[in-house]
């Protein structure tokens, strides 16, 4: 595994396969880690607010015996208060690793080019890798071998679709994508996935069906014409029996129940959004150990 965590892309089959090995160890026998990131601190730069993130890694650092300090937009205000070049030296001297939960992915890649210690994509616009190597894990604990299956996102086609598209590539997962016209995937990742542009077209024989809220964070003006736009994009019970019986469920959170998926359909018993939000912690903890643990 590279130095840093900044996008999916720069993972090797071999390289998630061995999160994933270390992830399933660390929830079987977590005790045995306790001491694995002793007197080490993680940097949590976070320009956005974050449930999942913020918790996930503090308390996966805890877990691990090492410490996490949480710089929000008040303290740190970066290229403003102070630039990403001068911010990643700096805290290089204070910390083992940082991780970033921003707007622009050049801010990520920026803060990588400077640092000297790790650093790890809490969120960009262009991508969320931590939540797509937590979904994929998810499916694995779910599916057992998901090579061949298909996972249908219906929705934005937004920084966790993104990332989505890459790991499925990756894994031998198909990946069928339905998005407004306007509201498809990056353009650097289409190649990989089915389009479609009709959310029925895309979940027949589907394994998996995921979505996203329509307006995420930065977006929020725009909550009501992608309202209108995103109308017939619902996951719902319609919509959900057209694929495969006893297809799963998956939404990254927050979840805006009623408008992009329905109260019936998240509390299913098909529904595996919570489990996915508490792999998030475990696949973390296994980054953190990847990047900063002692190396051997």
């Amino acid at each position: 595994m590279e130095c840093d965590f900044i996008s999916i892309k720069d993972l090797t089959l071999e390289e998630i396969e061995e999160i994933f090995t270390l992830t399933h160890q660390l929830k079987r026998d977590p005790e045995g880690f306790h001491k694995a990131l002793e007197a080490k601190t993680l940097a949590l730069i976070f320009e956005k607010p974050s449930n999942r993130t913020y918790v996930s890694f503090s308390v996966g650092m805890y877990q691990l015996g090492g410490n996490s300090i949480y710089l929000g937009p008040e303290q740190i205000k970066l290229g403003i208060r102070e630039s990403i070049k001068d911010v990643a030296q700096t805290l290089s001297r204070y910390v083992e690793a940082i991780a970033l939960r921003t707007s622009a992915h050049e801010n990520v890649l920026e803060m990588a080019r400077f640092a000297t210690v790790p650093v790890i994509n809490g969120l960009s616009e262009l991508e969320h890798p931590c939540q797509a190597l937590a979904d994929i894990y998810t499916l694995r604990e779910k599916l057992g071998d998901i090579k061949g299956k298909t996972l249908s996102y219906i929705g934005d086609g937004n920084n966790v679709c993104n990332s989505l598209m890459h790991i499925c590539s990756k894994m031998g997962m198909n990946m069928n994508v339905a998005a407004p016209l306007g509201y498809e995937p990056h353009s650097g990742v289409l190649k990989e996935v089915n389009l479609f542009h009709q959310p029925q077209e895309a979940v027949k024989g589907a394994d998996v069906i995921y979505t996203d809220v329509w307006a995420s964070m930065g977006h929020e003006k725009e909550t009501g014409v992608r309202k209108k736009a995103f109308g017939g994009f619902q996951i719902n019970k319609n919509l959900t029996g057209l694929a495969k019986k006893g297809a799963l469920i998956m939404h990254c959170l927050p979840a805006h129940r009623g408008e992009e998926i329905t109260d019936e359909v998240i509390d299913s018993d098909n529904s595996i959004v919570f489990d996915q939000a508490e792999n998030r912690m475990h696949v973390q903890k296994a980054i953190l150990i990847k990047l900063m643990g002692d190396k051997k």
